[in-house]
């Protein structure tokens, strides 16, 4: 089987190069008479499809001027049928010698599947009441040297539709659909926290320290510089410069990079929204939460309620809060408020057969984070705050007032996926170093994701940071929440891929 694969393979690779060389020939025909596509360097349209099509009372034979890619052809002797699609729809155009004269017609019925024409003419419907444009006239704009992979493949190998994805997006309408919507996620996203006062910035990619999150960072060199410097892996410690700085509300759509395994949830380069707001809390920031998940949701799809992979959410405020302590009693009857110690947690994890990966990790409230893992995450379907986490597990949360080896912290879990990670941000610079050390000493044991010190971050905090709630969201997972998008990849034009060869 695997033979006759390879041979498929080895004769659709010369059918391709076949026809490759056909519309070479052709392309050269046209240059030795003068009519290089490649030479258009401009075509003033008066419409798109859509607008046709959408308002096609006021079109009802007035002329208009269409662009847009050839994906279908009937030649009927004298007259022919084509289809193209431009940005946003797809429109058909009667084509006849009688409009056209024969020496255009003669052209016109060379073009290849492809290729981009323009074409101009008065809007009509056919005898099958399709919306069309009767053509006066047709140029061709670009020549189309590759045929279109679905002749040969059906364009269906996901691994060929991340690859080349500007074929996906031509040959797979919906595609595209998704990703007009991300915009629309995006935009509505700026709106909702414009409207709300805050400031969008933008903060440095690069930097001389990795901090802000756990997770393995990517490293490069500045040669002028000759510094080993760091792909940002969050967007948190430059946005809380800033409210110590003076601005009250500040947050930033941004990549952020972490060199770390891929699967469908991750990619190592993604879209990150983070917000702080100075004077608030955790609490407030799962107001903002439930405001951005849901007016988003009302905004681009018309409804709170949405499916995601055969699993029915209602994003509408209101969401379950519940903390990690008490999320993992429900789950499993394990009660860790009735356990003390690291050594009455280790042993209870050993009980239940969960493995602890790292001996430095031996606590209560590593084991804590490893029971909720294990028994809450998977069932939480309805959108959920979970909060009260662990210190060892939250370096820049700020401790609960009667428990303080918990914090102020929240993850927002959705169909058993992380969306959302908030705090009430700690802006005790004494603690903070502590913490930071702590870190520190994790890295110097072989713990790559472990953060670093940021003496300048320190600085910042003794000068003053204000009580301040602060919000990461995974732009990406909400991408794909609202999409029914199984992999990140189908949220991503673009996704990390290993090269073939």
């Amino acid at each position: 089987m695997a033979e006759n694969n390879n041979n498929n393979n080895e004769v659709e690779e010369l059918d391709i190069n076949h026809l490759m060389q056909i519309r070479r020939d052709k392309l050269k025909e046209l240059q030795d008479a003068g009519q290089d596509p490649y030479e258009v360097t401009k075509f003033d349209r008066t419409n798109t499809a859509g607008e046709i099509k959408a308002n096609y009372e006021s079109f009802e034979q007035k002329d208009v001027t269409v662009a847009g890619r050839i994906i279908a052809k009937r030649i009927m002797g004298k007259a022919s049928f084509c289809t193209i699609q431009d940005c946003d729809e797809r429109i058909q155009s009667y084509v006849s010698i009688n409009d056209l004269g024969e020496e255009s017609y003669k052209a016109f019925k060379t073009w290849d599947i492809g290729d981009i024409i323009g074409i101009t003419g008065f809007v009509f419907k056919t005898r099958t009441e399709e919306i069309s444009v009767h053509a006066k006239e047709v140029k061709l704009l670009s020549k189309s040297l590759r045929p279109l992979p679905e002749k040969f493949h059906g364009l269906k190998d996901p691994d060929l539709r991340y690859r080349q994805r500007y074929t996906d997006l031509i040959v797979n309408p919906e595609v595209k659909e998704s990703f007009v919507l991300r915009s629309k996620i995006i935009s509505s996203i700026r709106k909702i926290l414009e409207d709300k006062g805050y400031l969008e910035v933008e903060t440095p990619i690069l930097n001389t320290i990795s901090g802000g999150a756990t997770a393995k960072p990517f490293i490069t060199h500045h040669n002028s510089l000759d510094l080993d410097m760091y792909l940002r892996i969050a967007l948190e410690l430059n946005l809380k410069r800033l409210i110590v700085g003076g601005f009250d509300k500040v947050y930033e759509i941004g990549r952020v990079f972490r060199n770390e395994g891929m699967d469908i949830r991750h990619n190592p380069e993604f879209t990150e929204l983070e917000l702080y707001a100075a004077y608030q809390d955790f609490h407030d920031m799962m107001d903002i939460t439930e405001e951005i998940f849901s007016k988003t949701a009302m905004n681009v799809l018309g409804t709170t309620e949405v499916e995601y992979q055969g699993q029915k959410v209602n994003l509408a405020p209101g969401w379950k809060r519940i903390t990690m302590i008490d999320s993992i009693k429900e789950a499993c009857g394990v009660d860790f408020n009735q356990i003390q110690t690291d050594e009455e947690a280790v042993a209870i994890a050993k009980e239940r057969g969960i493995e602890i990966p790292d001996k430095t990790k031996e606590t209560r409230g590593d084991v804590i984070s490893l029971f909720f893992d294990e028994y809450v995450e998977k069932t939480l379907v309805q959108p959920t705050f979970v909060y009260e986490y662990p210190i060892e597990i939250s370096p820049l949360a700020k401790r609960c007032k009667d428990d303080k080896r918990m914090t102020e912290r929240f993850e927002v879990f959705i169909c058993g996926r992380e969306y959302g990670n908030a705090f009430s941000e700690l802006n005790d610079p004494i603690d903070q170093y502590e913490r930071f050390k702590k870190q520190v000493e994790a890295r110097e044991a072989g713990d790559e994701e472990a953060g670093m010190m940021d003496e300048d971050f320190i600085q910042a905090l003794e000068i003053g940071l204000p009580p301040t709630g602060g919000l990461g969201i995974g732009v990406d997972r909400l991408v794909m929440l609202l999409t029914d998008a199984a992999s990140i990849r189908d949220a991503l034009l673009f996704p990390t891929m290993k090269p073939l060869n």
